[in-house]
């Protein structure tokens, strides 16, 4: 089948999507495997949304993020996943224009809300080890709660303001070589000269990724530090292993972003960086509830116990 085009000069008012549309074989494969990490991730997430909410042992700073977190999650994976099992077996679909920006816009406002969520993540966990005594104090809920509106709320802001404020000219180039409406792939389109509009997402892209980054590493720097203070080596085991399920959560999540904006954006790379887009996007959502559950004694039991209640 061939891509539909359209004329340089004309107005773009809807997109093509290539996908895997050239490798059927593949095609099928990847549309059954979406199928399958979809329906695990919101199950996963949902389970975890729910027993943080009806089990009062959960009722704790960390729990509360972490289930921020499964919601952030799933409006993530929700935001692709059902529009790539409407189209997945489709030649070359197509989406409107407002609803790729649309697309976009959330994938990119999700993103930079889990960026910042991981380092407000990271900021519970070293005040719960460095300053016990005082960690309900500090990190009460009223200051929970605020620091999850604060983490949404500028996210949203820091992804819509350069798309509002600097409008892009696509010049008739419609056709995107991935599976969404992903903002890489997209850029390329632009033809519009906009060194505004460059740099005002480089100031933003700092802001949301090396920024939060580097707050991690130094508050993990300063947990190991307090850990090896502890004198007993049970407790410093214990503290450690409160922090594994959001490090190993941290390292995927960021190591696959870096993979992915960092490397240099060759042609031959372009298909492979669908695959890693996807698992960006999709199995990282996946993973998330998988490594909480596996990692975490007081999730474990709080699952066992939900479900001794339900077959009873």
């Amino acid at each position: 089948m061939d891509i539909p085009v359209i004329d340089n000069a004309s107005e773009v008012t809807e997109f093509v999507l290539v996908g895997l549309s050239n490798h059927p074989k593949a095609q099928a494969a990847f549309y059954c495997t979406m199928v399958a990490v979809y329906l695990v991730t919101l199950v996963g997430n949902s389970l975890i949304i729910v027993v943080v909410r009806v089990e009062k042992q959960l009722h704790t700073p960390m729990y509360f993020f972490l289930s921020n977190l499964s919601f952030l999650d799933i409006c993530y994976s929700s935001n692709s996943v059902p529009f790539l099992l409407f189209n997945g077996l489709k030649d070359y679909p197509t989406i409107s224009y407002t609803g790729c920006y649309a697309q976009m816009t959330i994938a990119l406002s999700l993103g930079m809300t889990e960026c910042l969520l991981l380092a407000v993540m990271a900021y519970d966990r070293f005040i719960a080890i460095s300053n016990p005594l005082h960690y309900s104090i500090i990190m009460n809920h009223q200051v929970c709660v605020q620091l999850a509106v604060v983490t949404w709320a500028s996210a949203f802001l820091l992804a819509i303001i350069p798309i509002i404020a600097i409008p892009a000219r696509f010049c008739g180039h419609n056709i995107i070589n991935h599976f969404t409406c992903e903002v890489q792939a997209l850029l390329k389109l632009i033809c519009s000269d906009t060194p505004v509009r460059l740099i005002l997402g480089l100031v933003i892209s700092i802001f949301t990724l090396p920024l939060p980054f580097t707050f991690i590493l130094i508050s993990y720097t300063r947990i190991v530090v307090a850990v090896l203070r502890i004198r007993s080596a049970e407790a410093r085991f214990k503290a450690f292993s409160t922090c594994g399920s959001h490090l190993t959560v941290v390292t995927i999540f960021y190591g696959t972003a870096i993979y992915m904006y960092l490397k240099p954006q060759s042609r031959e790379y372009q298909d492979q960086g669908k695959v890693v887009s996807a698992f960006y996007g999709v199995v990282t959502p996946m993973l998330n509830p998988v490594i909480y559950t596996l990692r975490n004694k007081d999730v474990k039991e709080a699952l066992r116990k939900r479900i001794r209640k339900t077959k009873s």
